[in-house]
Parts: C-alpha cells; structure tokens; sequence
C-alpha cells in the first residue's frame, strides 16, 4: 500500500491500523527551533477523542502522544519528528463475527479486491482513528502557521437537513441524540475558514491552492463533497453577481466582496480563504443491512457496538490540520 504521505514541503507519513498495537507518523520539512506546545497538541486531540459524549463511540482511549525524535528541550531540531500513540482500547474480537462480511459502504470489499487481504478489526488501516496522526502534525503546522498571524476555524452549518449559520454544541447533541434513538446516522456539512492567508499561496497549474485543499479534504474519511467561495452556487449566478470587483481600501488593494473564496488563478488574494466541506452519513447503523460475504452469498449484517453517529464535530480538528498542512506546504516551497 503506497500514498501514505501528504505534502512535498511540509510533509506527513503515517502508519498503523484501528486496533493493531499503536498508530503514528514522521512529519518531514518542520522548519528548526520551533518551540512546540504540548498543551495545544493535547487539546486538539482532545478535540478529535471518542467517548466524550453519548452520540459517539465510546472507545476510551488516552491518545497520548510518544515524540522519538526530532524534538530536543521542547524544541524541533529541523530533522524528522516521529511520534506514535498507543492504542489501549483496542478490541479486534468485537469484529471476529463479521470478518468475512462486507460491509455497506465500508472499504471492506475494495480493499480485499485490491490488496488481497484486509484488516477487518475496526477497517483497521481506513478506521477514521488512523487520521489522528493528522491531527498531530496539522497542530504542529498551526503553530507554525501562527507565526505568520494565519488562524484557522471550522463551524458546522448542516446536520442532515437542519442548516444553521452555525450549530451550538447543545443543538448538535440534540439532533444527534434523536438520530441515535432512530438506530441510524447522519451527514453533515462543515465551513472552514482561513484568516490572513498572503497573497501569493498556490502554485498553478497544478498544484493550486483550492486543488491542494481539496486532496487534503478528500483524504478525510467519509468526506464527499468539497466546494471553495460559492461552489455550486456558482453555477446559478451571473457574472455581474459572482464576479469580486478591486477596490483601493486605504492604499491596500482588495476585492468588495469574496465570492471567490479567497482564491484567483488557484493563488490566494489576500482576502479569507473559505470553503465546504461535506461528510457522508457514517455507514455503521445499528439497523439489520442485507450485504454479501466474501463467498459471495447474501447475509444480514446486523451489528453492535461503539461507534459514531456523525462525522462531527470530530472531523473538525482533523478538517482544520488537514486545511493547515496544506497550506504550510504552500506556504514554504
């Protein structure tokens, strides 16, 4: 299995499955003397962590990580940083019952077809938990990124068909709760935004700032959708309603508004950088499903167990480093 690293500048490898003995990565480019806040790192894990509310899985695990190398005094030394994370609550029997089974709109069967052997505890190397040395290394590329006043959020605005400028916490769990009752799951839709982004990050033709962001994107689990200023809406709009007119704003060349996202000619104009992206309701539902098994007969996969109703508001940390290391690795070509 090859593609395992994003970004040529700043660049992440990672390693692991769902419930092998520990996940990780080495993270390539980090420039040296970068003094690293653990803390941060932490909380952004914390962010991304199962079990902390009833609409996720309840896999109780600690995440902490275990840096051996490129750190020395609290400082990056410039050389590979590599760091893993234990996997403490593993549970691969829970899957020994459906080991030979396909499940819908899982991996299960692509994988088997083209690697010829699988992971079936947990989808092991396509479990979202494998996206956690994301989160790692996309807090480091924050960190950097911060030096340069660029600041990065997310907010989700869609859950199912409920849309809201931006959905409280207590508002999410409700809906959730009520899909989790239902023995179902949900999509949802999430706004990114990037502040203070300079004009000048992406380099046509082919490695433009949006199509950068969106391979980051599409690299998260159960993401389908990824769309930069209007998007879709673009295409129900006129020229005089979606083009950004220059304006003189003090001296300081800018657009009067940001239809664009932020990108012209795939290189940033100096204004916000925005964009959507949509996830998938999660395919494990705690309803019977009709499917095959690897023998090619029809079974009911009918499942228990601990997993997540919705892709958020996990996916947001990981949506966030993900928007980091893309950039950092525009940033420093």
């Amino acid at each position: 299995m090859g593609a395992n690293t994003f970004g040529i500048h700043f660049c992440l490898t990672t390693f692991g499955e769902s419930h092998g003995e520990a996940i990780g990565g080495v993270i390539d480019g980090c420039p040296s003397g970068l003094t690293i806040d653990f803390d941060m790192i932490d909380e952004e894990l914390r962010r991304r962590r199962t079990g902390t509310n009833s609409a996720m899985s309840q896999r109780k695990e600690s995440d902490k990580v275990i840096f051996l190398s490129g750190i020395f005094e609290g400082k990056t030394l410039g050389t590979p940083i590599a760091f893993m994370v234990r996997n403490e609550d593993a549970r691969p029997s829970d899957y020994d019952d459906i080991k030979d089974i396909y499940r819908p709109s899982h991996s299960d069967f692509t994988y088997q077809q083209k690697y010829g052997i699988r992971d079936h505890r947990g989808g092991g190397r396509s479990s979202a938990r494998a996206l956690l040395p994301c989160v790692v290394a996309g807090s480091i590329a924050k960190q950097i990124l911060s030096s340069y006043n660029i600041s990065i959020s997310s907010y989700v605005t869609q859950i199912g068909e409920a849309r809201s400028e931006a959905f409280s916490a207590e508002e999410i769990m409700s809906i959730l709760d009520d899909v989790k009752k239902e023995k179902d799951s949900v999509g949802a839709v999430v706004r990114v935004e990037v502040d203070n982004v300079p004009v000048g990050v992406g380099e046509p033709y082919f490695r433009k700032l949006q199509s950068v962001l969106a391979q980051a994107m599409f690299s998260i689990n159960a993401v389908k959708g990824f769309e930069y200023g209007e998007g879709f809406r673009a295409a129900s709009m006129r020229g005089s309603e979606c083009n950004d007119v220059f304006v003189n704003s003090d001296g300081v060349i800018r657009t009067a508004s940001n239809h664009s996202g932020g990108i012209q000619g795939g290189i940033s104009n100096g204004e916000k950088v925005w964009f959507n992206v949509a996830f998938k309701p999660i395919p494990t539902i705690m309803r019977p499903q009709q499917t095959v098994d690897v023998k090619g007969d029809e079974v009911v996969y009918d499942v228990e167990g601990r997993h997540d109703v919705c892709a958020v508001p996990r996916a947001l940390p990981v949506v966030e480093s993900m928007t980091a290391m893309a950039i950092l690795d525009l940033l420093i070509h």
